[in-house]
């Protein structure tokens, strides 16, 4: 798509530019199709090795592992009664995450969902301090009155966690918007569920993208399923980076469970932001491999269909691929786990030694002026 085409539309999805999983996949459970996915995701994936260094693949990949440890950590910590209120894991979309954030700078803005965790972390939030919030303790980025739904750290422009759906949309627009007010050649990266797309925060957030050229790009993160409800209950036209054609923005489709696809997808949407002040929709196929919460039983999936796209997990594809491409063997993947559980571990700790909110804190933060001043 030219220049050109960008900024003066009419714009159609950019198609055929990264790995894409077939949007009908899921009918499919047959082991040879599956297999010959795989197979053909992987070599899609090693072709773009070759343009990275292996710096940036480690980083990279002992991004996307610490989420997953860190992920699967809370999970313990829920079921052991650590955890209160709601918590929704990542594990299996950390894909999406890494290889979007990765893209941006530290003055970027990232604004996304109450499944939060992995964002956080990549946009530099410390395990720790997310952890102690998980635990609702004071070390935590909110003090431990936000829990898991509500990270935030403005020291690394990350605005959250939010917790109604669709509701940061319009506020990561609003925050673009005042980049271009101020001049700057900042970019706000916006994370939302499919099922958010139904709400109108998502049309009135587009329309307005478009007619002021802010510089945000929206990321569908399309796990399928909104809660328990699968996407082709509820959304009567489901091809999500279509729907940008109906404000003139330029969008892509991706394969969200391939890293690289990921990352080269934002890497032109950031390049586009950043010089021409233009929004983008990026539809990011994906799949949550846990429920929707910890509370979810999980029972209006097969077990056929979760085992299909666990054959696709975007943390075994890369290994597999860097392995094969001799960036890493298997003593470099150990090390880089024991690694990784070893900070999962040091978060946990800081967490359990980390005090309880003393209850005077129970008023602030909730009116720009204390009360009583």
């Amino acid at each position: 798509m030219s220049k050109q085409q960008i900024a003066e539309g009419p714009l159609q999805p950019e198609k055929g530019t990264t790995a894409v999983m077939e949007q009908d996949s899921v009918a499919s459970h047959d082991p040879a199709t599956i297999h010959q996915d795989q197979q053909d995701a992987k070599e899609e994936q090693k072709s773009r090795l070759s343009g990275y260094d292996r710096e940036t693949l480690l980083n990279l990949y002992h991004q996307m592992l610490l989420i997953r440890r860190f992920e699967e950590k809370s999970a313990e910590a829920y079921s052991m009664g650590k955890i209160g209120g709601f918590c929704h894991l990542y594990i299996g979309q950390e894909a999406v995450a890494v290889g979007a954030i990765s893209t941006i700078r530290q003055d970027d803005y990232v604004l996304t969902s109450y499944r939060d965790h992995a964002h956080a972390i990549a946009k530099g939030m410390s395990p720790e301090s997310v952890m102690a919030e998980l635990f609702g303790k004071e070390g935590g980025c909110s003090h431990g009155k936000g829990g898991s739904m509500h990270m935030f750290d403005s020291s690394v422009n990350f605005l959250g966690g939010h917790a109604i759906v669709g509701g940061q949309i319009p506020l990561a627009t609003g925050v673009a918007f005042a980049t271009k007010y101020k001049g700057t050649d900042q970019v706000t990266i916006c994370f939302f569920g499919e099922a958010a797309v139904n709400q109108g925060s998502f049309h009135e957030s587009l329309n307005l993208a478009q007619l002021w050229k802010v510089p945000c790009i929206y990321i569908c993160e399309n796990n399928q399923y909104g809660m328990g409800t699968s996407l082709k209950r509820a959304m009567s036209f489901q091809d999500i980076a279509q729907k940008a054609c109906a404000y003139e923005i330029a969008s892509e489709f991706v394969d969200g469970m391939d890293l690289l696809a990921v990352r080269e997808a934002t890497q032109r949407a950031v390049e586009r932001a950043r010089k021409s002040y233009l929004p983008t929709l990026l539809e990011i196929r994906t799949y949550r491999f846990m429920g929707h919460s910890m509370s979810d039983p999980g029972n209006y999936r097969t077990r056929a269909e979760i085992e299909k796209y666990q054959q696709r997990d975007p943390i075994k594809l890369f290994t597999t691929s860097l392995k094969e491409e001799g960036v890493l063997d298997d003593k470099g993947l150990e090390e880089i786990d024991a690694r990784v559980k070893e900070e999962v571990e040091r978060a946990w700790r800081f967490a359990e030694e980390s005090p309880l909110p003393n209850p005077n804190e129970l008023q602030t933060d909730i009116y720009a002026n204390p009360i009583g001043e």
